[in-house]
């Protein structure tokens, strides 16, 4: 997921150099809507995380 949001960066930043505004605004909305949800998941990852019962 981390990925995919780097990638819809990328292309928010070469349409933005290129001067396609709303392009590259959808992307960086996606992009930052990809970042939260991988952070999201991330995180909750950490807490129910594999744990050792001894």
């Amino acid at each position: 997921m981390l990925s995919y949001a780097i990638t819809f960066l990328i292309i928010a930043l070469i349409a933005g150099v290129l001067g396609f505004g709303v392009i590259a605004g959808t992307a960086a909305w996606i992009a930052k809507i990809l970042f939260f949800v991988f952070l999201v998941l991330f995180l909750v990852s950490l807490v129910t995380g594999r744990r050792t019962h001894v």
